[in-house]
């Protein structure tokens, strides 16, 4: 629960879109972003892609990056 995956796109240096694994569904922050937000929340299988991101990359790479000491 505490692993958290972030997905961002950015264009000159400025984010437009994000989907945060805490949120479950994705954030516009411009106008261009918002609008892609409300298409790419209204497909579940886009949702479900992102999710699975989550515990494909982080879950199976959290030993390499907090390994036992």
């Amino acid at each position: 629960k505490d692993i958290q995956y972030i997905d961002s796109y950015c264009y000159n240096k400025l984010e437009f879109i994000r989907f945060d694994s805490n949120v479950g569904r994705y954030v516009g922050y411009t106008e261009l972003g918002v609008k892609n937000a409300e298409t790419w929340n209204n497909n579940p299988s886009q949702i479900a892609s992102e999710m699975a991101q989550r515990e494909t990359y982080c879950l199976h790479n959290i030993g390499n990056w907090y390994g036992n000491p």
